[in-house]
């Protein structure tokens, strides 16, 4: 803290001390008088019209504190110069203004500390104090400065009951001002049973320490430097200097050590009957002191190493830099709670979030388990349609080989009509090429009804694929949800991502199941149109059977063998004989687009498909 912080705070008492109405303003005559006081304590040349010069634009009105510090900053702080003036008088000068009218000690005479001892609380105050307006004591520096009052009087402050004052008191600006402490210092709550006159002596020692610097004072044997006698002094030690005094009253200056960061001292041996001695080594002279005991020359040493450290650290007082090191330590500490209630904010919030993704992973699961549960209901109403239409085809087939037999019967019955046909032979060539272009669309229709089976295969096996990257992705789901307890930091950027990839694989797994269907679609038409073919073949296959009924010339179908037409048999044996094998010419002919055909309905059984009745078994030749 700098010379014009420190002067700014007793100003600032004097300046609100004037501000009788509580309103931020003060009136022009009042800041006169302040004003020429501060110029007589600071020792600041007098300048009577500067205020009037710099507020002659202004109304006759008050001015308020921010009107009145650019005058103080130009015309007084600017001036001020250290070691110039007596910091006392300056303080005694604020410290009257502000105890008119604030300090309120009981009238009775039953205060701790007397009107003197209240300046010297308020000058401790103001040095302890934070750099923030209005000046507040934080808790922490006011059980710092009961503990040194209470030290001075070989006392121990009751930490528990300061801090239930502390936490009944109300704060509200984050600690105690100067009158309340004064207050809770006159009230005798922590100094009870204390002498006044204790106290007294407590508070200058402590005011002494931190306000005048003074490290240590007492009384040590000097040896001169011309006479070499011994004499008693009172010594003062600060950070700058060791002066001696005749007595403890200091009124008459023997002289001071000056020293600075090139001096030492020294424990020396017994001598010249003198004991516990020691020396402080400057650059021009080395001085000799002795002590009353091993403990105070110890206490001396310490005290004067601690002063040339301040010296060669370039600090001109203790109690400032312990000041600004408790400061510093209460700001980590505040950030180190602001850190842990962030952090513990920040677990919070991971922790909700974590859950929610919990539950979003299990809402995840839950679908997924629902879209195993309608595959598999879907795998087995599909499979349950395979067997109820293999069991359809099996009935068909039983049907066909039954149709099939009476159809050979029928054939035994006809071939005695086949001299019926011979009329029709060029209707039946006819019939036979309708027939063969039935055949070949049958053929075709096979032929696409297996590309269309070949399709199906392959998008169910790309189902398959999709359905396998899926349990993929679910097991790396599950191994992520592992690492997400470790990898905090980036579990939302990564669940996103498999999110999307799960969103990606069931939509590509809808876009195979709708295919599928498409394709499902596609073989139920190839299906119809198999079946209309071979309702085709079967059609031109009775008209070819009813065409190849030989017709008699007029005889009844119980006289062929027998009777006036006896002698007609071997004309028509021979006939026969030659329509038998004109018909095994053409059915050779035929053959392979038949076993074709009979191939394709063997292969195709297990392929949802109809197959038709047998070409080769309509057109059988009759037997003898």
């Amino acid at each position: 803290m700098d010379l014009r912080a420190e002067l700014l705070k007793s100003i600032w008492y004097a300046f609100t001390a004037l501000d009788v109405e509580k309103s931020g303003k003060v009136s022009k005559s009042q800041l006169k008088v302040l004003s020429h006081n501060l110029y007589t304590v600071l020792c600041i040349p007098h300048d009577p019209v500067a205020l009037e010069e710099h507020f002659r634009d202004d109304d006759d009105g008050p001015v308020s504190s921010q009107g009145y510090m650019p005058y103080l900053n130009k015309y007084i702080l600017d001036k001020v110069e250290e070691g110039a003036f007596v910091k006392e008088n300056f303080d005694e000068l604020c410290w009257t203004l502000t105890a008119k009218k604030n300090y309120k000690p009981d009238r009775n005479g039953n205060s701790v500390v007397s009107h003197q001892d209240a300046f010297k609380l308020w000058c401790l105050f103001n040095f302890l104090s934070e750099d923030k307006y209005p000046l507040v004591m934080v808790p922490d520096e006011v059980e710092y400065l009961l503990k040194k009052i209470c030290t001075a009087m070989n006392v121990e402050l009751n930490s528990c009951e300061l801090d239930d004052y502390l936490s009944q008191e109300p704060q509200g600006q984050g600690g105690l001002t100067v009158w309340q402490f004064l207050d809770m210092v006159n009230s005798g709550r922590f100094l009870r049973g204390m002498e006044q006159e204790a106290i007294s002596m407590a508070v200058e020692e402590v005011y002494q320490e931190v306000i005048e610097d003074v490290l240590k004072q007492g009384y040590l044997w000097k040896k001169g430097q011309l006479r070499r006698n011994w004499s008693e002094r009172w010594f003062m030690l600060k950070p700058s200097a060791l002066s001696y005094y005749m007595s403890e009253e200091r009124k008459e200056k023997k002289g001071s050590i000056m020293l600075d960061k090139h001096c030492c001292v020294e424990v020396l041996p017994d001598r010249d009957g003198k004991r516990c001695m020691f020396c402080v080594k400057t650059s021009s002279r080395t001085y000799e002191m002795s002590a009353s005991d091993t403990r105070q020359r110890q206490e001396w040493t310490l005290a004067i190493q601690t002063a040339i450290r301040l010296q060669a650290e370039g600090k001109k007082s203790l109690h400032k830099d312990l000041k600004q090191k408790r400061r510093e330590q209460r700001e980590q500490r505040e950030q180190r709670k602001a850190a842990k209630e962030e952090e513990t904010q920040r677990l919070k919030q991971l922790q909700e979030e974590k859950e929610r993704k919990l539950q979003e992973l299990e809402l995840l699961k839950e679908a997924q388990r629902q879209a195993e549960i309608l595959l598999q209901e879907e795998e087995q109403r599909r499979r349950q349609q395979h067997e109820e239409m293999q069991r359809t085809l099996e009935i068909q087939l039983r049907e066909a080989e039954q149709a099939r037999a009476s159809m050979q019967a029928e054939m035994v019955l006809k071939e005695a009509e086949a001299e019926r046909q011979r009329k029709r032979i060029l209707e039946l060539e006819d019939m036979q090429e309708r027939l063969q272009e039935a055949l070949q669309q049958e053929v075709k229709a096979r032929q696409d009804e297996e590309a269309v089976r070949y399709a199906q295969a392959r998008l169910l096996a790309e189902e398959e694929e999709k359905l396998k990257q899926l349990m993929k992705l679910k097991e790396e789901q599950e191994e992520y949800i592992i690492r997400t307890q470790r990898e905090k930091q980036v579990l939302k950027q990564e669940m996103e991502n498999k999110n999307k990839c799960l969103e990606e694989a069931q939509k590509q797994l809808e876009e195979v199941r709708v295919n599928r269907q498409r394709v499902d679609q596609d073989v139920m038409a190839a299906q119809r149109k198999l079946r209309q073919a071979s309702t085709n073949v079967k059609h031109w296959n009775v008209q070819m059977n009813r065409l190849m009924h030989p017709i008699g010339p007029g005889d009844k179908r119980t006289n062929v063998s027998g009777g006036v037409f006896a002698g007609y048999q071997p004309l028509l044996s021979r006939r026969d004989s030659s329509l038998k094998l004109k018909q095994r010419v053409e059915d050779k002919g035929s053959d392979p687009t038949r076993e074709n055909s009979k191939e394709n309905v063997s292969n195709g059984g297990n392929s949802n498909t109809l197959p038709s009745p047998d070409a080769d078994t309509m057109a059988t030749e009759p037997t003898n």
